[in-house]
C-alpha cells in the first residue's frame, strides 16, 4: 500500500515513514502513532509506505523491492529523511542510508530526538543525553570510512587506537560522567522525599499514556502553569506541587513523563531517577484517554512499564479523561467504588473541569485512611455517594 501527496511547499523537513506488517494486530495503531511522533518532532510527513513480510530482511529490513519504492518516493517528494517504525540494526541502517543516499532513522531514534527537543530542566537534559549516547554506542560499527581500522605495517601503523575505539572510549567516558551527575541529583531527590515522608505527607504521582491529559489534570488540580498541549511527550520534566485539600490537609502531587508503546529501554533506564517519584508514590492517578479506541491497549502498556520500574503494586485510581470528547450516556459519568468502598475509577474532563471535585474527594479519603493507619484514630468525612456507583465497569 502506498500513500503519498503532502503539500511540499510548506515542508521544512519532508520525511517518508515506513511501516511493515509482520502480522501484528497493533500494526495500524503503531503506524498512526509514528505519524503523530513525526508531527510532534516538527517534521512534514510526505508519504507513508506500508508492506507485509513474514520476517525482516537481514540486509535492508524491507527487501530490495521496497527500497526501490522508497527511493522513488524520496525523489517525488524531495524528502531528506526516512523513518522506520521498527528498530533497525546498525548494519541495516547503514545499508539503507547508502542505498537511498538519505538519512535513515528508526522509531527509537525519533523518540530520542523528541525528548532532546522537549527537555528543559538540567536533569532532563542529562537524562536525554545519556539515553542518546547509550543508543549511539550501538550504532558505532565498522563501515563508515572515518571509522575503518588503520592499516598495519611499517610506516603505516597508527597511534595505537582506531577511530572506532576512540569514539567508543569518549562515549564511555561521557556516559560515566552523566551517570555520576544523575546519581548526585538522585541523592538530592531522595533527601527531599524523605523530608516529605517524615512530615507524613501523602505522595501522589500522575501517570499514563502520552497525550492522555496528565498535565492538563495536574494544572487543573494545582493551578500550576506547566506546559500542556495536544501532542506526544509534551511533558518530560517531572513537576511537583503541594495540593491543599480542605478536609484532608495536603498531598504532594507529581506530573511525570508519559509512556508509549515500545518505549526505548535506554530512555526508561535514563529516566529511572525521575521515575522514582512514581516508584515511591503512595497513590498513582492513572490517566486514560477515554475517547481513544485503543484505551485498553494503552492501559496495558502503561501497566507493563510500571511493572518494569517496580511500581506495579502501588494503588491506582483510574482517571477516565476526555469525557467531553465521548458520546457516552450521562449515567456513566461520576465514579466507581471498589469492594473496600474506595474510589477506584473517576470519569472526568480535565479540560472543562467536570469531575475534578471527585479527584479531590478520592485524595481526601486516601489522606484520612492513611492517618487512621498511623494514629489509629477514627476520622469520618462526608463521602460523595450520589455520583458514585459500587463496583461496576464504566466502559
Amino acid at each position: 500500500m502506498l500513500e503519498s501527496g503532502m503539500d511540499k511547499a510548506n515542508a521544512a523537513v519532508a520525511a517518508i515513514l515506513v511501516g511493515i506488517d509482520f502480522g501484528s494486530s497493533t500494526h495500524a495503531d503503531s503506524l498512526q502513532e509514528l505519524q503523530q511522533l513525526a508531527i510532534s518532532a516538527g517534521l512534514q510527513v510526505a508519504a507513508v509506505l506500508e508492506g507485509k513480510r513474514s520476517r525482516p530482511d537481514p540486509t535492508t529490513y524491507i527487501g530490495s523491492g521496497k527500497v526501490d519504492e522508497i527511493a522513488r518516493l524520496i525523489s517525488l517528494n524531495n524528502a531528506t529523511l526516512v523513518i522506520f517504525n521498527h528498530d533497525l540494526s546498525p548494519a541495516q541502517q547503514r545499508n539503507l542510508s547508502l542505498r537511498l543516499n538519505c538519512n535513515v532513522i528508526d522509531r527509537t531514534s525519533l523518540i530520542l530526538d523528541i525528548f532532546a527537543q522537549r527537555a528543559k530542566s538540567h536533569e532532563g537534559k542529562l537524562q536525554v543525553e545519556l539515553a542518546q549516547l547509550e543508543h549511539l554506542v550501538t550504532r558505532l560499527v565498522r563501515g563508515w570510512t572515518h571509522l575503518e581500522r588503520q592499516k598495519g605495517g611499517i610506516g603505516l601503523r597508527g597511534p595505537g587506537e582506531t577511530q572506532l575505539e576512540t569514539d567508543r572510549r569518549l562515549i564511555r567516558k561521557r556516559v560515566k560522567l552523566l551517570k555520576e551527575k544523575l546519581a548526585t541529583l538522585q541523592r538530592q531527590r531522595t533527601v527531599q522525599r524523605r523530608s516529605r515522608q517524615r512530615t507524613n505527607v501523602l505522595s501522589v504521582s500522575i501517570v499514563g499514556y502520552t497525550n492522555a491529559g496528565k498535565s492538563t489534570l495536574f494544572n487543573k488540580l494545582t493551578r500550576a502553569q506547566t506546559y500542556a498541549a495536544d501532542q506526544l511527550f509534551a511533558t518530560l520534566d517531572t513537576t511537583t506541587r503541594k495540593l491543599f485539600l480542605a478536609e484532608g490537609g495536603s498531598v504532594v502531587i507529581s506530573d511525570t513523563v508519559g509512556f508509549i508503546r515500545e518505549l526505548p529501554h535506554t530512555l526508561v533506564a535514563a529516566f529511572r531517577a525521575t521515575l522514582e517519584e512514581t516508584v515511591q508514590a503512595d497513590i498513582l492517578l492513572h490517566v486514560i484517554d477515554a475517547s481513544s479506541p485503543n484505551r485498553d491497549e494503552q492501559i496495558e502498556e502503561v501497566n507493563k512499564i510500571l511493572k518494569e520500574i517496580g511500581a506495579d503494586t502501588i494503588p491506582q485510581i483510574l482517571i477516565l479523561n476526555k469525557i467531553d470528547l465521548t458520546d457516552l450516556a450521562e449515567a456513566s459519568k461520576g465514579c466507581t467504588r471498589d469492594e473496600y468502598d474506595r474510589i477506584s475509577r473517576i470519569r472526568l474532563s480535565a479540560k472543562t473541569g467536570e469531575g475534578i471535585a471527585l479527584v479531590r474527594q478520592a485524595l481526601t479519603e486516601a489522606v484520612v485512611e492513611n492517618s487512621k493507619k498511623l494514629y489509629e484514630e477514627p476520622t469520618d468525612i462526608p463521602k460523595i455517594t450520589g455520583d458514585c456507583a459500587t463496583v461496576q465497569e464504566l466502559f
